[in-house]
C-alpha cells in the first residue's frame, strides 16, 4: 500500500492516479452516495479541484483505496474559495450556510480539507489501516504546506476516530444532515502535531 500526494505539478509522475482518484470519487459520492455533482468520464470533480489544491491518496497496484482533497482557504477562482466558505455565503445549494459557529476563515495557515473518503472496495479488516494512513499522509502534507489548522466537513463519527489516532479535532458547528449524511465541521490544530 502507498500513499501519494498529489498535485498539478506533481502529475507526469504518477501515470493513472489522479484520474483513478477522481474515478474512485465518482463511485463513492455519485454511485454509491448518490450525490448530483458534476461528472465526466466516469470521474467526479468539482470547482475546488484547481491547481491550488493538493489530493492525498492511498493506493495499491493503481487502485486508489481513499482520498482527500486540502485547498488553501485564502484561494479564489472566480466566485468560489472553498467549499466551506462558500457555503457559509450561500453560494452551494446543497450545504446549510450554518454549517459554522463562526466564520468561516481566510489565513494562509488554515487549509481546508473535504472530498475525505474511503472506498467500499476496502474491507473491513484494513479500514482502519488505510484511515490511519490517509490521515498521517494528509498530516505531513498539510505540515508541509504550512498549514496550522485544516478545517474540514466530515463524517459525524469521525472526530472519535482522528481523537484515537491523535489528532487534535473539535467541532467548528453543529452536526448536520447533508446529502443524507450526518456530518460535522471540525478543526483540526495542526501545530500541536509539529516537530
Amino acid at each position: 500500500m502507498e500513499v501519494t500526494t498529489l498535485s498539478y505539478e506533481n502529475l507526469h509522475n504518477h501515470g493513472e492516479l489522479f484520474a483513478n482518484m477522481f474515478r474512485a470519487r465518482h463511485r463513492t459520492f455519485i454511485v454509491q452516495n448518490k450525490w448530483d455533482l458534476p461528472e465526466a468520464n466516469g470521474m467526479e470533480f468539482d470547482q475546488y479541484d484547481t491547481p491550488a489544491s493538493r489530493w492525498v491518496a492511498v493506493h495499491q497496484a493503481g487502485e486508489v483505496l481513499a482520498g482527500v482533497r486540502l485547498t488553501p482557504t485564502t484561494h479564489r477562482c472566480g466566485i468560489y474559495s472553498y467549499m466551506i466558505r462558500d457555503a457559509q455565503e450561500g453560494l452551494l445549494e446543497t450545504i446549510p450556510p450554518n454549517l459554522l459557529f463562526e466564520k468561516a476563515p481566510v489565513e494562509d495557515h488554515v487549509w481546508e480539507s473535504s472530498r475525505v473518503f474511503v472506498s467500499e472496495v476496502v474491507p473491513a479488516s484494513l479500514r482502519l489501516r488505510v484511515q490511519m494512513q490517509l490521515i498521517h499522509e494528509m498530516v505531513i502534507s498539510a505540515r508541509r504546506l504550512g498549514a496550522t489548522s485544516v478545517l474540514g466537513l466530515i463524517p459525524e463519527n469521525s472526530p472519535r476516530l482522528a481523537r484515537r489516532v491523535g489528532l487534535d479535532c473539535v467541532a467548528a458547528g453543529p452536526v448536520m444532515d447533508i446529502g443524507g449524511m450526518k456530518s460535522v465541521c471540525v478543526n483540526i490544530n495542526m501545530s500541536t502535531k509539529m516537530h
